[in-house]
């Protein structure tokens, strides 16, 4: 799995940029316009939160996991409705950020929570964080199924008979490139060269091979009751992420001059994030790269 190294890389050295530009308690995955792209983009996350409360049923007195809570949007929903939220991050940045807003988060590896060590739950979701589960080492040792099969078992030993888990995540899409051919040395522009960036911004994170993979590990713990693509969703809210953090003004450019020491120190964050190009944007346009939400009852 990414290491806290890793999150911290991946989304603690831009969190003012993130919050100055999408709010303190943003939702940092792909929101739900359903095909009306007239709606704003907080308007589509609005829906994506009502959806997913209506799969899995946050109501009040429920008690919900997030897992993987990032800024906390699906968190402050769950507190809005009524029901009792906690969620876990391996981004100290975001934890402080929830726990600024009153937010019950842990800085906590998604992979050991248990039933020991944070109680029984109604229901459990999980928004982006699916990603981040296995490292391309894991991929690499052929351990991708193991760890999957691990983290549903997990999610059912904290829920009751039929208990629901919203998953939300990217996977690898039926253009993918073979693995090998990744590099960040590749033509400029060309599939391998696009991932690898992706490799950049997001290290020690490997994606699962289509929804099969992961409703395959789902079994024997868990029945599939919805499924869906978002990825034209998912290219709409990339575009509203990207309009608003490149937007000029006097605090976002100061926040971004802070980053220099780290664009002069690292070439990983050079490669990532300054190249002139939305890497994560090509990756969903090509199919490189798709993106599902899918809704488990256990078995």
């Amino acid at each position: 799995m990414a290491e806290q190294k890793d999150i911290d890389f991946s989304y603690s050295l831009t969190d003012r940029v993130v919050r100055l530009a999408l709010g303190d308690l943003t939702d940092f995955s792909g929101a739900k316009y359903d095909g009306d792209f007239s709606l704003s983009l907080e308007e589509a996350q609005r829906r994506k939160h009502d959806y997913v409360a209506e799969q899995i049923g946050i109501e009040p007195d429920r008690r919900v996991l997030d897992l993987g809570c990032g800024w906390g949007g699906l968190l402050n929903y769950i507190r809005s409705r009524g029901a009792t939220g906690l969620g876990v991050t391996l981004s100290s940045a975001q934890l402080e950020s929830c726990r600024r807003h009153g937010l019950d988060v842990y800085l906590q590896d998604a992979r050991e929570v248990t039933r020991d060590s944070f109680g029984d739950f109604d229901a459990v979701a999980s928004l982006g964080a699916w990603e981040h589960f296995c490292s391309p080492d894991d991929y690499e040792a052929g351990r991708q199924d193991e760890i999957y099969r691990g983290i549903f078992e997990r999610i059912a030993g904290v829920l009751p008979e039929k208990g629901r888990f919203y998953l939300q995540t990217m996977v690898f899409g039926r253009k993918m490139v073979d693995p090998e051919r990744i590099d960040r040395s590749a033509p400029r522009e060309s599939d391998e060269w696009y991932l690898a960036m992706m490799g950049a911004a997001f290290p020690g994170s490997w994606l699962p091979f289509g929804e099969e993979q992961i409703v395959r590990n789902a079994e024997p713990y868990f029945r599939v009751v919805a499924s869906e693509s978002g990825r034209v969703d998912y290219l709409e809210t990339i575009r509203q992420w990207d309009k608003r953090t490149e937007a000029w003004n006097p605090r976002m450019a100061l926040l971004k001059l802070r980053l220099l020491p780290r664009w002069l120190t690292s070439p990983d964050f050079r490669f990532a994030y300054t190249s002139g190009v939305s890497s994560n944007l090509v990756c969903f346009e090509r199919e490189l790269m798709d993106h599902y939400r899918l809704v488990f009852e256990k078995a």
